[in-house]
């Protein structure tokens, strides 16, 4: 008996999706070796998190295909871009990889849609909601570096920048839960 409840095009989109994720943790892992090279520890914290933040999003993929009869694919991986010439550029390469990756989640939901697997298609909108915050917690990093200055940021605003990053949590703020007590 069957017991695959994905579409053959459902499953594909998922998997694809695995070796997206993978890759993003890729991408973040290298850019945290990167920044800890520079001496921004505070940054590379941040990013060696997110890096397995993106693993573990990897994981629920792969751990939804399987549990709806599918059967996930690891494939290679790209190899994670060459190394950022400065934060402002790291910011930016960071941003339009979640933009990418916005898509992708987007991709997933339209096709559940359009095929009536109402699972995926609520299962999607966890990534949905994750995406709104890993742009929120990007362009949050910077608006910061604009504030202290940019690309002609002094190494002092650069050293209080890196230390705030560090300590900052992993979560961003999304409007869908401000109020007036809590802008």
């Amino acid at each position: 008996m069957d017991t695959n409840r994905l579409s053959k095009k459902i499953e594909d989109v998922l998997n694809k999706q695995v070796t997206q994720e993978a890759n993003a943790a890729q991408i973040y892992l290298s850019y945290a070796i990167w920044a800890d090279s520079e001496g921004y520890a505070g940054i590379a914290n941040l990013l060696f998190r997110h890096s397995g933040e993106e693993r573990n999003h990897m994981m629920k993929v792969i751990e939804y295909i399987q549990e709806r009869g599918g059967k996930s694919k690891i494939s290679a991986l790209s190899a994670p871009p060459k190394d950022p010439k400065n934060l402002q550029e790291c910011f930016e390469k960071i941003f339009q990889h979640e933009v990418d990756n916005t898509t992708a989640i987007y991709g997933i939901v339209n096709l559940s849609q359009e095929e009536k697997d109402w699972a995926t298609w609520n299962f999607g909108q966890w990534f949905v909601k994750e995406q709104i915050e890993e742009e929120t917690l990007v362009m949050d990093l910077l608006d910061k570096l604009k504030i202290a200055g940019g690309d002609k940021a002094t190494s002092e605003s650069l050293l209080y920048l890196d230390t705030k990053i560090g300590d900052q949590e992993d979560d961003a703020d999304l409007a869908r839960d401000a109020s007036v007590d809590n802008p």
